[in-house]
This record gives structure tokens, C-alpha cells and sequence, in this order.
């Protein structure tokens, strides 16, 4: 898999850019602030719908197009790639309205479209896969349960659209429970919906438990061998644990964290018995309900769940050095690359931004050997001389100044 040309049209510092890419290492070089960050932004947003960078869509809009006085401003971001099922033409529009604001504020909604025909969001997920590292990918390791759910849900969404569309109803069934709780909570409305909410929650939300605790169950037995046989020469030992909020009485990373485990042995032994999993969390769920009417809030379920990295026992967040911590990251990343080329038969495209300067002599010779063998990789860098002349002389050289990408090395 691999993009054949890339256009963007108002996104970010591009006015407006045409670009054929090639195959293998691409390096992007150039100083800061120069546009470089946003070419891989463009094509991971085109393969996940999201920016890693933000999460206001109506700021990839180029400023000066934005600041005009057009009724309508549209964005472009278009790809075209190529697949072993073929030809892909992948679009997404962002469009800004002026006019008919509300409350002085512009409307923008975004469309997708497949071989230029419109698609739902979700159905642009898996045309393109995509596998970045970003220097503050360390939150991952030390930062909140919320972006290691967001990094769960956007690498599955990439692989498993039955994954993705369960988790779009779960998230939609989950706001309206919430808001009856809300209401309950003040005294308002009846309980009589809530069993029909409490029934559509166990059944996604069970769906998701075990869709998780598989990705997890591949993905750590991959990262445990890259880490343990690559990284360290046997000297330690990482695990990745899923912690399913499959119990109300459990709290993540404060004191129950074995018990979580637990759970994640329990459903990787019954991964694939829908029954078990669903009985035991409309039991758990029903549990919790006293909790959840005087808190006006869902406190069981998959929106809740968080994941931890051990090294030799011990929760890598708290008692890890930060080189652990690099080397566990690093692990855990070419454990996604693995997985996805096993689920699909196609290396991802790799998205590297300024992260070979953040590591050390080995871990930089290792994440390049990955580079070197994939379809595709794009890397930015201030100052290719950190590369090796070996690498130099493999990689495609484009130097970006000032939203325009030239070819070479020289500025």
C-alpha cells in the first residue's frame, strides 16, 4: 500500500499543492514551521478522519483562505493510492459557510468521498492505513486513559469496520443514556427507558470488550518479542495489559489494577463466547445502577477502559526510566506495524515526524530498519545530516519551505 500523488487545497500553509510521492523513504527536511508536520497530517487524516494535532476541524483550513470574504471556503485533501485490491481515489472536503452564520460563527461540515463518490466518514476508514510516531507519543506510556482509548480506536478502525461502526452506536446509545440519567438525577422523567438503553449498551459494549482484548492479545504478543529479543537482548520483559471496565467497583490505575488484569485473562479465555461476555456485564452494569442514578453518568463500560505497559512486573508509568519508556513505545509501534500487515497482507504507510532525533543510537538504527523495509515511509527532519550517508542515499530527498516542497538537499 502506497500514495501515488497527493493534492491538498486550503489545508494548513498549502494554498494549493500537487504532489507525486514514491515508494520507500521519503525524507522531509527543512526548517521549522515550514509546512513538513502537515503533509503527514493530510495523509493521516485522510486514512483515520482525524488530525493527531487537533481536534477542531475547521482549523485545517488555510488561514488566509479562511479569513476571506467567499460565502464558501473548501479545503481538499485528495489522494490517490495504490492497493493490492486495485486503485483508490480518496477525497475529504472541509467546507466553511460565511454565510447563514450562527451566532456569528461560520458552519463547517466535512464529506468524504471513494472513487469520487460521497461516502459516510466511516467508510473512508480502511482504504488507507496508516502508522505514525510523534515525539509526544510518550503520552501513551504516562498520560491519560483518554488518548490510549483514542489510540485503541483509531488503530482498529483502521483494520475492523464492524469494530468502528460498534463503537459510533455505542458512543451514540451512551449520550442518550447519560442524558436520561441526567434527567433522573434531577428528579425528572421515569425510569422505564433506561432497561431498553441499559439492553442496546451490554450488547455493543460486549462487542467492543472482545474486539479489544483481541487486538490487545496479538498486539502484546508482538511487542513482548520485539522488546525482549530486539531491544533489550533478553534483558526485559514488557506486557501489555488491557484493563476492561467491566466491573463498577473497579477503578483503573488506582489500586485495582490486578484485579483488571484478571478480567482481561477472563475475557481472553472467552473472547469468543458473546453470552458470557454480555451476561457478565448487564450483570455489572445492573450493579452499578445506584451509582449511576445518583451520578447522572454510565460508570461501566468500554468508554471507561484503559491499558497499561509493564516492564518485569512493574507499571512502566510509574517506576520506568524514561529510556524504558522509549524502548517500550518503540516496541509497542512496530507491534502495530506487524499486526497490521498480518490482518490486512500490506505494510502501512509509516508517518514519522521529528521522532528520530528523540532516540538513541540503537533504537534510531532499529525504527530505520523498519523504514527501510516498508512500502512507504515519510519521515521530517530539520537536518538530514542526523541520517546515515546510507540511508540518505535510499530515501527520496524533498526539502519544504514555506508550504512549497522541492526537490534535493540543498537550501
Amino acid at each position: 500500500m502506497h500514495v501515488t500523488h497527493l493534492s491538498l487545497t486550503n489545508f494548513r500553509n498549502y494554498g494549493r499543492l500537487e504532489l507525486p510521492i514514491p515508494t520507500g523513504p521519503i525524507l522531509l527536511h527543512g526548517h521549522n514551521a515550514q509546512g513538513k508536520t502537515n503533509l503527514l497530517e493530510a495523509i493521516y487524516y485522510l486514512a483515520t478522519t482525524r488530525s493527531p494535532h487537533t481536534t477542531q476541524d475547521s482549523e485545517l483550513i488555510n488561514w488566509s483562505a479562511s479569513q476571506s470574504q467567499e460565502p464558501v471556503i473548501v479545503g481538499r485533501l485528495v489522494a490517490q493510492v495504490t492497493t493490492a485490491a486495485g486503485e483508490r481515489h480518496l477525497e475529504m472536503r472541509l467546507i466553511q459557510e460565511q454565510q447563514g452564520t450562527v451566532n456569528g460563527q461560520s458552519s463547517f461540515r466535512r464529506e468524504a468521498l471513494v472513487n469520487r463518490r460521497k461516502v459516510r466518514l466511516m467508510d473512508l476508514l480502511g482504504n488507507l492505513r496508516v502508522v505514525m510516531f510523534l515525539p509526544e507519543d510518550m503520552g501513551l506510556i504516562t498520560g491519560s486513559p483518554a488518548n490510549r482509548r483514542r489510540y485503541i480506536d483509531i488503530t482498529l478502525c483502521q483494520i475492523d469496520p464492524i469494530y468502528c461502526q460498534t463503537l459510533s452506536q455505542y458512543n451514540k446509545v451512551l449520550e442518550q443514556r447519560n442524558a436520561l440519567l441526567r434527567r433522573l438525577a434531577e428528579g425528572l422523567g421515569g425510569r422505564d427507558v433506561l432497561p431498553i438503553y441499559d439492553e442496546k449498551l451490554v450488547n455493543l459494549g460486549s462487542q467492543l470488550f472482545a474486539r479489544r482484548t483481541r487486538f490487545f492479545s496479538e498486539l502484546a504478543r508482538e511487542a513482548q518479542r520485539i522488546h525482549y529479543e530486539v531491544l533489550t537482548g533478553g534483558r526485559e520483559s514488557i506486557r501489555v495489559n488491557y484493563l476492561p471496565r467491566l466491573r463498577g467497583d473497579l477503578s483503573n490505575r488506582q489500586g485495582d489494577s490486578e484485579a483488571l488484569t484478571r478480567l482481561y485473562d477472563w475475557l481472553q479465555q472467552h473472547q469468543e463466547d458473546m453470552a458470557k461476555i454480555t451476561a457478565d456485564y448487564a450483570q455489572a452494569l445492573a450493579a452499578a445502577r445506584p451509582t449511576e442514578l445518583a451520578r447522572g453518568s454510565t460508570t461501566v463500560g468500554p468508554h471507561r477502559d484503559d491499558w497499561v505497559v509493564e516492564v518485569n512486573g512493574r507499571d512502566l508509568s510509574s517506576f520506568g526510566s524514561r529510556g524504558q519508556q522509549r524502548s517500550a513505545l518503540l516496541a509497542l509501534k512496530m507491534a502495530e506495524i506487524q499486526w497490521m500487515a498480518n490482518r490486512t497482507g500490506e505494510t502501512p504507510i509509516l508517518l514519522l515526524d521529528e521522532v528520530v532525533a528523540e532516540l538513541d543510537e540503537q533504537r534510531r538504527e532499529l525504527l530505520l530498519h523498519y523504514v527501510e523495509q516498508a512500502t512507504q515511509a515519510l519521515l521530517t527532519a530539520t537536518d538530514p545530516a542526523m541520517f546515515t550517508n546510507d540511508f540518505l542515499q535510499q530515501a527520496t530527498m524533498l526539502q519544504v519551505k514555506n508550504g512549497r516542497v522541492l526537490t534535493g538537499v540543498n537550501s
